[in-house]
Parts: structure tokens; C-alpha cells; sequence
């Protein structure tokens, strides 16, 4: 079992970054694959970026190019670096973490076992 505690989030000007960052607890993080959600209000949780190791990650089309998911193994710790930040990316970040298991679909939330409390970023115009 993992316990995860996201920090970092704050009010930017649009063009702004941010470093969020996702302290976890109880096990390594590269035992899972670690992932950022976010959820505007009104609106569904969606998925931003997944590292299923310090060679492989991926990220939403909305964000590509502009955040960086990295990990701190000494640490244990998990980064999402955004940068370029937009109003619309205005949210509440989420860190969660997935067993390494074939067939889960990890681009769904469905796909982790643990989740943090979240994180407010606020992207002003």
C-alpha cells in the first residue's frame, strides 16, 4: 500500500508555471505507474500525464509539450511540471497510482489503486 500527498498548487498568471509534486509514503513510487489527473469544475476528472517508468510516459493532447511528469526515486516523489499554463488547465491536480497489471487501461481512472487529496492550480487570465 501507498499513501500519496500532493502540494505545489497556487494562483499563476496565463504564460506562468507551476511544479506540482506527489510525496509518496509506505512503498517505492516505481513499483506503480504513477499518474496526474486533474478536474475543473463542472467538469469529469480526466487524465494529464503517466510515467510507467523514468523511460516511458505519456500525456493528454491538451498538455503535451507544456508538462513533464518526472519522478525522484532518493525522494520518492513525483513531479508534474507545468509550464505555459493556460486558464483552461485551471484545476484540481490529482496524483494516483496503478499496479503493474496487464490489460488495465491506465489512461482511466478506473486503472489506480491510490489517489491523493488533490492539489488546486488557478490560472489567471
Amino acid at each position: 500500500q501507498v499513501q500519496l500527498v500532493e502540494s505545489g498548487g497556487d494562483l499563476v498568471q496565463a504564460g506562468g508555471s507551476l511544479r506540482l509534486s506527489c510525496a509518496a509514503s509506505g512503498r517505492t513510487f516505481s513499483q506503480y505507474a504513477m499518474a496526474w489527473f486533474r478536474q475543473a469544475p463542472g467538469k469529469d476528472r480526466e487524465f494529464v500525464a503517466i510515467m510507467w517508468n523514468a523511460n516511458s510516459t505519456n500525456y493528454a493532447a491538451a498538455v503535451k509539450g507544456r508538462f513533464t511528469i518526472s519522478g525522484d526515486n532518493a525522494k520518492n516523489t513525483v513531479y508534474l511540471q507545468m509550464n505555459s499554463l493556460k486558464p483552461e488547465d485551471t484545476a484540481v491536480y490529482y496524483c494516483a497510482a496503478g499496479e503493474k497489471v496487464a490489460g488495465r487501461n491506465y489512461y482511466r481512472q478506473s486503472a489506480y489503486d491510490y489517489w491523493g487529496q488533490g492539489t488546486q492550480a488557478t490560472v489567471s487570465s
